[in-house]
């Protein structure tokens, strides 16, 4: 019995052999000298990937801090140029931090060799549920946007829908980096080209309102500032800021995916960064400002680009519809490869942390693919988890979201700061000596 199972063993393997190699792809030639020059991205390809975190943030982002300002829309124009700013500080930021440490490991490994093991863990804590909640909110996102144009018959399917990407993300991910990467380029491409036509369309149609448009805010705000005072006013902007905080989650992903960039990797991740906060910066502050020229209302169902695009296109008819349809599912598409920062980061930070035995050394470990196979899978998982414990609630998942990703940005610049401080200390004590 046992000589004759045998042969039927070997074949159930073989088979599984073969099914694991259609899914996941063959293993790759570890004699290949040019192996990590094929899995490595250069700084176009690491925008894409890296980037789209950041850029696809502004599909939700805006839109959270828009509805949050309630009547007081004209403060749009105030969280679009607070917005720019705070891009710009914090890709500088993440600048020096590339400059610093050129090996990666971003957030985790700046606070842990700045200020120490515990807030090194803290921050490593912090990234690892940033980079699930990463997946969760792009995808939920992702539904959120594709079925604005759908029927409202249909909404019923929007958590199984989010639930097959994400599974589709996991296989796409444990076959290897730079291919999922290629799959999906000309989305990224695609949601550049119809954002700015949107945005560039938006303000063009509206430009002899510009006039108009300031003097309704300088009203609205003089009548505000008499009425609630400055402190009221400073509320309400500051609690629409934080509610945006997404749009500037993503910006870290760089620093924390530095060993995937091809060499010089410094030099390129910087360019990566430039890339990422210009980006972000034009299409956020874009939207917010097209929000206000259009005086947008939040619409049952719909996302508020949504109902930007239709606005905006209407003006070309049949076509302008298709346009707005292609533009909302190039930006659901885009938050699919948002979720690739998730895939790509999460794992990487696991197994720095498993390095120092935060984590078990199984998340070191390459598979035959030369991916993280095990984080691959635990943050898949956990996403997956997330998403079906809040319902695809992007309200909910942005708020968990902007917390941890804050968390992280304060540990990493205080000890950017703490480096730089300590290094001018030093070279004070050297000059005077």
């Amino acid at each position: 019995m046992i000589v004759a199972s045998m042969p039927e063993e070997k074949k159930k393997g073989s088979i599984f052999s073969r099914l694991k190699e259609i899914v996941f792809g063959p293993p790759r030639d570890l004699q290949d000298t040019g192996v990590f020059h094929k899995i490595s991205l250069v700084p176009l390809l690491a925008w894409i990937g890296l980037g789209s975190d950041g850029l696809s943030s502004s599909a939700y982002g805006p839109d959270e801090a828009y509805r949050a300002l309630g009547e007081h829309t004209y403060l749009a124009i105030f969280l679009a140029l607070g917005t720019a700013i705070t891009i710009f500080i914090i890709s500088a930021c993440y600048s020096k931090i590339i400059e610093h440490f050129p090996h990666g490991g971003g957030g985790y490994v700046v606070a842990t060799h700045t200020l120490g093991e515990i807030p090194g863990l803290i921050s490593g804590s912090a990234l690892l549920v940033d980079y699930i909640l990463t997946i969760s909110v792009s995808i939920a996102s992702c539904g959120d946007s594709i079925f604005s144009f759908l029927d409202p018959a249909l909404h019923h399917l929007k958590l199984p829908f989010e639930i097959l990407i994400i599974l589709f993300l996991i296989v796409l991910n444990i076959r290897g980096v730079k291919e999922s990467i290629t799959i999906l380029t000309p989305i990224f491409i695609t949601f550049v080209v119809t954002h700015t036509l949107l945005i560039g369309t938006g303000i063009l149609e509206h430009a002899s309102y510009v006039d108009a448009v300031a003097k309704n805010i300088k009203s609205n705000l003089d009548t505000n500032l008499k009425t609630i005072g400055l402190l009221g006013v400073l509320a309400i902007y500051f609690k629409a800021f934080s509610i945006g905080a997404g749009t500037f989650t993503g910006l870290e992903a760089v620093s924390n995916g530095l060993p995937t960039l091809r060499e010089p990797r410094v030099e390129n991740g910087k360019k990566t960064m430039r890339y990422m906060a210009i980006s972000l910066a034009f299409t956020a502050c874009g939207l917010y400002i097209c929000y206000l020229l259009y005086n947008l209302k939040p619409v049952e169902g719909m996302t508020l680009n949504s109902v930007l695009a239709n606005n905006v296109f209407s003006i070309f008819g049949d076509i302008g519809r298709l346009v707005a349809f292609i533009t909302i599912l190039s930006e659901g598409a885009l938050l699919v490869v948002a979720a690739q920062t998730g895939f790509i980061d999460g794992p990487r930070v696991m197994a720095n942390m498993a390095k120092d035995s935060w984590l078990p050394h199984m998340f070191i470990n390459l598979s035959d693919r030369l991916t993280l196979k095990n984080g691959t899978l635990i943050v898949g998982i956990l996403a997956l988890s997330i998403l079906w414990y809040t319902r695809g609630n992007i309200s909910v998942l942005v708020v968990m979201y902007s917390v941890n990703v804050f968390l992280t940005f304060t540990l990493s610049i205080s000890g950017l700061a703490k480096r730089t401080f300590q290094s001018r200390k030093l070279s004070l004590i050297h000059i005077s000596e």
